[in-house]
């Protein structure tokens, strides 16, 4: 029986969103194509007429939530104009993105990962890490554009160190401090001179 273009879309998108999660809480390799069209609440075999494989759906993951990131964090900074940076920090370095691996940032969560591959999932996370740095050197501090990129840099490795440092360890009091010392540091607020 066919289904509906409506029907396969839907459920095209569903897969995506379900490998999605699962991706981000056990990476590529953790997870298997059976695995995720279960949790997708369909067939193994159905998942060949909308994937040729599962490095193209890997890839189409990539894309999609490096795209959810972006506008993520758009919206956060255009909704605190006059705390940009502190806002995004707020919202980056929480209990949230460390207690929930599969519903936050995809480069926290899978850089370790892509660090090992090659091909176009890499060459998609280089973008959007360019991208990540892109969006804060336009919030950041800085007398120079050059300076403001180089704190973008600065800013995203702390930001991201401090997330994949602070789910590593299983002491909360140890992982708060990650996050909180991190946001205090790189807090614009917290800056007399910067």
């Amino acid at each position: 029986m066919r289904v509906s273009r409506e029907k396969f879309a839907e459920n095209r998108e569903k897969i995506l969103q379900v490998a999605g999660v699962l991706f981000r809480e056990r990476g590529f390799d953790g997870i298997g194509v059976a695995e995720i069209m279960k949790a997708a609440g369909m067939t193994h075999g159905g998942f060949y007429g909308h994937f040729e494989s599962k490095e193209e759906l890997a890839l189409e993951v990539s894309r999609a939530l490096i795209e959810k990131v972006k506008i993520r964090w758009n919206e956060i900074i255009a909704s605190a104009p006059e705390r940009p940076l502190d806002a995004l920090l707020d919202h980056y370095l929480s209990r949230c993105s460390v207690d929930d691996p599969g519903g936050s940032c995809v480069f926290a969560s899978l850089a370790q990962e892509v660090s090992r591959s090659h091909g176009a999932v890499r060459e998609t996370f280089n973008d959007g890490l360019s991208m990540l740095v892109d969006i804060l050197s336009e919030i950041v501090r800085g007398e120079t554009p050059e300076e403001r990129r180089e704190k973008g840099f600065s800013t995203l490795s702390a930001m991201m160190g401090a997330v994949i440092l602070a789910r590593a360890v299983e002491n909360r009091e140890l992982s708060d401090s990650f996050l909180d010392t991190t946001r205090d540091v790189l807090s614009p607020a917290n800056r007399t001179n910067s």
